[in-house]
């Protein structure tokens, strides 16, 4: 049971950075801050924990402390590659931090460009966000970009993922630098005006200014999906056998659901640039640690080689 604050927790913080910086610059930059790679790199293999009372081991694990209890397995989870992770991460991040001074930076739109556009020109599945305008929706998608980038910290509340939290902190940082990458090259290398830049009803000193030209594509949504997504895939990985695991999916799910709703209600995005946002944002939470998961861990497809008389072959299960 988790206690929620009535105040949202991103109201007491103080920011310890330029405040001028973007939004969402300045949670990459203290996310990047965050990173502690020699501690990370310093811990044993990941484990995960079969709490089967079926199955007994026979002595107790005591590596940097850590008592496995009896009745407990354990068998690596994830494996690092600091020659690949450290260098994408960087990359990643240093790229993104680069990229949001330009695109949060572009030149004014001239008055007569913005009353050029035509909302006929607009493909029809996007054509009824130009209708929409609320910056109270805005508002409450910051908030939700806001909770979810600490949201993996809820792992650390279970000892086995805190076991290796260096390790799970440089995941969680790889997937936010890999969607941070491609969120910032889409929109660094494309200019696409948002849905409130063809509204009459908005103020024209908005619809001109440089951040009207990054709608594509949906960075808050993009983010949100990673750092949800990615506590699910965690957990689940540590503990393939919970039944608490699509808890975890759900709530992922509703909050980059939520943020991409709220994103077209506030005009910033269309129904697109949404999608493609949510798409990004899931399969990085989910690849970039499936992609790190050792060979046969829980793995649901099995493969045994069989010898019966005059029959050889190969046997392919998978377990439901």
């Amino acid at each position: 049971m988790f206690w929620i604050p009535r105040r949202p927790w991103y109201k007491h913080c103080t920011p310890v950075v330029d405040p001028k910086l973007p939004n969402m610059k300045k949670q990459l930059l203290l996310a990047l801050s965050s990173l502690v790679l020699v501690d990370a790199f310093g811990q044993n293999d990941t484990v995960a924990v079969n709490t089967d009372s079926s199955y007994k081991v026979s002595e107790v694990s005591t590596q940097q402390g850590f008592a496995t209890q009896p009745g407990a397995a354990t068998t690596k989870v994830y494996k690092l590659k600091p020659v690949v992770d450290v260098p994408l991460t960087a990359a990643g991040f240093g790229w993104s931090l680069y990229a949001f001074t330009k695109i949060y930076s572009k030149d004014r739109s001239s008055v007569e460009t913005i009353q050029s556009l035509n909302k006929n020109d607009i493909a029809g599945i996007n054509r009824f966000s130009v209708d929409l305008y609320s910056p109270k929706a805005l508002d409450v998608s910051n908030g939700f970009f806001y909770a979810s980038m600490p949201f993996p910290i809820v792992l650390m509340l279970d000892k086995h993922i805190r076991h290796d939290a260096g390790k799970v902190t440089v995941l969680w940082a790889e997937s936010m630098a890999v969607t941070g990458l491609l969120y910032t090259g889409s929109v660094y290398f494309h200019d696409k005006f948002r849905p409130y830049a063809y509204n009459p009803d908005v103020p024209m000193d908005r619809r001109t200014r440089g951040g009207a030209k990054n709608s594509f594509f949906a960075g808050h949504v993009a983010l949100v999906g990673t750092s949800t997504f990615f506590t699910a895939k965690v957990f689940a990985d540590y503990h393939p056998d919970s039944k608490i695991k699509w808890v975890f999916y759900s709530l992922a799910g509703i909050a980059t659901a939520t943020t991409g709703y709220l994103r077209v209600r506030a005009g910033e995005h269309f129904l697109t640039d949404v999608m493609l946002g949510t798409a990004v944002g899931t399969l990085s939470g989910i690849l970039v640690p499936q992609f790190h998961k050792v060979k046969n861990v829980d793995s649901r497809l099995g493969v045994t080689p069989f010898f019966g008389g005059k029959e050889k072959g190969v046997l392919l299960t998978y377990k439901l």
